[in-house]
């Protein structure tokens, strides 16, 4: 119970951070595109991370690896929705992978969830319709960030599933953080050569703002170093599915800051709407109808 207690607490801590990186992203977003932004975020935290490839172990590197893909496609679409919604907008869609979760569990692991997740999707799709009505209607920033959510959703399962198959052999969520920023800076990396090229575009950053250089510090190392290292730590005592509820209070975090930090406000329409996407998100996990067991799991 100790050890469950402590990785809740980790991944409130990453959910507090979440929250706080949509404004940062959006500033970003005025300045650089999605994969400058990955690409300057990565790399500064692969520069603190790099002395742990020392003594990395090989299912480090595989698993921490195919994470990092699954990131790096999640991140990518949120940063490319967020620069053409706002960070509220984004925020909430982002936290609809609370619900993505147990029902991609139940499409492709074959669990089974009571009568709440239904309740728990038509609360949510209230939500955003409410939130949604009070500016202006579903966007292509909107599908992205949805998307992106599915990627992220995908993501928390396998974690899940890394840490029942290395129970025996744990993995250290140091390295394993060493070798998803690795990833993700080499994908967009890549990504960047074949779009332009080149690296050019490195040479308008002395351009940049300081708060853009404390939002660009602020994601490479407390964003990425600390909270993917501490969400790798906390899943390892927390299985997805209570995980979500936490993860669930990441648009409230974001649209305190968004509001303190950009002046992005609410209506009453937008207001009642995120309150009932909390309250699904929240509801979707309190008591679940306890999931059948799964034969790979069996």
């Amino acid at each position: 119970m100790r050890a469950e207690r402590m990785g809740l607490l980790a991944l409130l801590v990453v959910t507090m951070v979440w929250g706080t990186t949509f404004p940062a992203m959006k500033l970003l977003s005025a300045h650089l595109d999605a994969l400058q932004i990955i690409w300057l975020r990565f790399a500064l935290a692969l520069c603190v991370l790099a002395p742990l490839w020392v003594g990395m172990r090989a299912p480090e590197r595989l698993w921490g690896g195919l994470l990092g893909l699954l990131l790096f496609l999640a991140f990518w679409l949120q940063i490319e929705g967020l620069a053409r919604t706002s960070s509220n907008r984004n925020a909430f869609v982002t936290g609809l992978n609370v619900l993505v979760v147990p029902l991609l569990a139940m499409a492709f692991l074959r669990r089974r969830y009571g009568w709440q997740l239904w309740a728990a999707c038509g609360m949510a799709f209230v939500g955003m319709a409410l939130m949604f009505h009070e500016n202006e209607p579903w966007n292509l920033g909107d599908s992205l960030t949805l998307a992106s959510t599915v990627f992220y959703a995908v993501y928390i399962l396998l974690l899940e599933e890394c840490s029942r198959r290395t129970a025996s052999h744990p993995l250290r969520a140091t390295r394993m953080a060493a070798a998803q920023a690795a990833v993700m800076c080499a994908a967009s990396t890549a990504l960047l050569l074949a779009r332009d090229g080149n690296l050019q575009w490195m040479l308008s950053l002395s351009d940049l703002q300081v708060s853009s250089w404390l939002a660009l510090v602020y994601l490479g190392l407390l964003a990425s170093v600390v909270v993917v290292t501490l969400q790798a730590w906390g899943q390892q005592r927390v299985d997805a599915m209570r995980s979500a509820i936490v993860f669930g209070l990441e648009p409230v975090f974001a649209a305190l800051t968004a509001w303190g930090l950009l002046g992005e406000q609410l209506g009453w329409a937008g207001l009642s709407g995120a309150a009932l996407i909390v309250a699904a998100l929240v509801f979707s996990q309190v008591q679940p109808g306890r999931p059948a067991t799964d034969p790979q799991h069996a």
